[in-house]
């Protein structure tokens, strides 16, 4: 199998799923630098002046696309335009009606989370090989090779996330989370999603929300309900109370990495780590039963 040939390429993803995703393509190609570390709420974020030096001394410049990263995504291209530098949305290069629009948003606006369900996912890894091969050509094989193993590891997961949801009982497929990060999650899977707060989590979830979120996990006898890594759990603890004064008792079934993954160089702060943590964490306490995992973890 041929080596990477060439000048190392740096390259500038904002969110983990995208860095990790291209790191796994470029191989010994380079360094895909992340620009919002574990616990960064990508919606919010606002760009500093690091984050525009490392911008323009990158070579290609990925981010995810649909508004999720609304402060930044203009600075991106305009820097991409005046320094010449590739820049790829890629959550965009997924097929139009892969893409959920308007649901808990303004119209016209899409839901960017499309890493939750990883048959979408997948197309992303195309876009950035595509770019890589564009980018430097001679190196066309090697790439391919690195997507083609890292693509097969994605199905694997995918088909292994389906076995796991569809062991929950009919009647508790609903996942009930504080953000509405997990359509894609519930279109790939077939679980039912509810969540008080939008898909940005700039507009915090008001009284009336938290009230019909309370009324949504009473009337389902939903069993347990989900927090996020980079979200303040409070929204969550006052649906749990808010259940129990009207005497239905819900768990909190733990944590979910939603808009960012666990730490860096863990397994969980890996994309394909992610993903089984959650379907770890969301399969049992919905009354399911998770197999083995396809993949260690590396």
């Amino acid at each position: 199998e041929s080596g990477y040939n060439g000048e190392p390429i740096t390259i500038v993803a904002t969110i983990g799923q995208v860095q990790d995703v291209a790191q796994n393509i470029l191989g010994e190609g380079g360094e895909v630098q992340l620009l919002l570390g574990e616990g960064v709420d990508p919606h919010l974020y606002v760009p500093v002046e690091s984050d525009l030096e490392a911008f323009q001394n990158a070579d290609i410049i990925l981010y995810s696309g649909l508004n999720l990263e609304a402060q930044m995504a203009d600075i991106m291209e305009q820097i991409g335009e005046n320094q010449g530098i590739p820049v790829l949305a890629v959550a965009e290069s997924i097929p139009s009606g892969l893409v959920v629009d308007e649901i808990g948003g303004e119209p016209g606006t899409s839901d960017p989370h499309i890493w939750g369900d990883v048959g979408r996912w997948r197309f992303v890894a195309s876009a950035i090989l595509d770019t890589l091969v564009e980018y430097s050509p001679e190196n066309t094989a090697y790439f391919t090779a690195n997507y083609e193993e890292y693509a097969s590891k994605l199905e694997l997961l995918d088909a292994w996330a389906e076995t796991a949801y569809a062991t929950i009982p009919a009647e508790q497929r609903k996942l009930v989370t504080a953000h509405d990060a997990f359509q894609y999650l519930s279109l790939g899977y077939d679980l039912e999603v509810f969540a008080p707060q939008g898909i940005s989590t700039e507009a915090e979830a008001s009284v009336a929300d938290i009230d019909t979120a309370v009324n949504y996990v009473v009337e389902n006898d939903v069993p347990a309900i989900f927090f996020e890594s980079a979200i303040p759990i409070d929204t969550v603890e006052a649906i749990v109370e808010g259940a129990a004064a009207q005497g239905h008792e819900v768990s909190i079934g733990g944590e979910l990495f939603a808009d960012t993954m666990g730490s860096f160089g863990t397994f969980e702060g890996t994309y394909i780590g992610m993903i089984t943590s959650n379907v770890e964490t969301i399969v049992p306490a919905l009354g399911g039963e998770v197999p083995p995992r396809p993949f260690g973890e590396e």
